[in-house]
């Protein structure tokens, strides 16, 4: 493969106590009656921030919501997470077989920069695709056809590795294969349905799933 993208919530890292506590503080400055739990929220990891909100609120407040959740993320939220174990190893495995590697996700462009920077990831990856802060690009086909574009790459010839539906989704969209990864917040199920080539319980088994 000449190259792959990476997803970031739930493939390179595990984000759920900043997006999920981030996601209640929201719903707490709105005065929303119930407070779901963090694990009542892990579906919450993956899709775009906003349509998450609209379906626990309502199309009417989906917008203030995400900026209220930015206010705690900004500055709490995106540090409650952490690399998962083996991912540092595999990256730096596939780099050394000449792979091109790049990072796709729906989260804020802003937020994904600072979160690889944080966690010593940006020496692994030309480049960092993410959404726009108005929502531009949080679909993921819609993130992929720009990210393939800018740096020219055949999708035939390309991966999408993640976690979640919207990840196969989108490179099958773009004509790229996917690759689901179990560790994260999507189920098994999920990935095939959604047209995955392949699924790795462990970050060591994606070195096993590429040729």
């Amino acid at each position: 493969m000449d190259a792959i993208y990476f997803d970031l919530d739930g493939t390179l890292t595990d984000p759920k106590p900043g997006i999920t506590r981030s996601i209640q503080y929201a719903l707490q400055r709105l005065d929303h009656p119930t407070i779901p739990t963090e694990d009542e929220l892990t579906w919450c990891i993956g899709p775009p921030l906003r349509s998450s909100f609209v379906k626990l609120l309502g199309d009417h407040a989906a917008d203030r919501a995400v900026t209220l959740y930015r206010e705690r993320f900004s500055d709490i939220g995106l540090y409650e997470n952490g690399v998962y174990d083996g991912i540092d190893e595999v990256l730096t495995a596939l780099r050394a077989s000449g792979h091109r590697l790049f990072v796709a996700t729906s989260k804020a462009h802003v937020f994904a920069e600072r979160i690889i920077d944080h966690f010593g990831l940006r020496k692994h990856f030309e480049r960092v695709f993410g959404a726009e802060y108005d929502g531009t690009r949080a679909d993921k086909s819609h993130l992929l056809e720009y990210a393939l574009k800018e740096v020219s790459v055949n999708p035939s010839k390309t991966l999408m590795i993640g976690d979640r539906s919207h990840d196969m989704v989108g490179a099958k969209n773009n004509g790229m294969k996917g690759i689901g990864v179990l560790y994260g917040y999507g189920s098994r199920d999920e990935l095939i349905d959604a047209g995955a080539h392949h699924v790795c319980a462990t970050p060591g088994a994606i070195l096993g799933c590429i040729s």
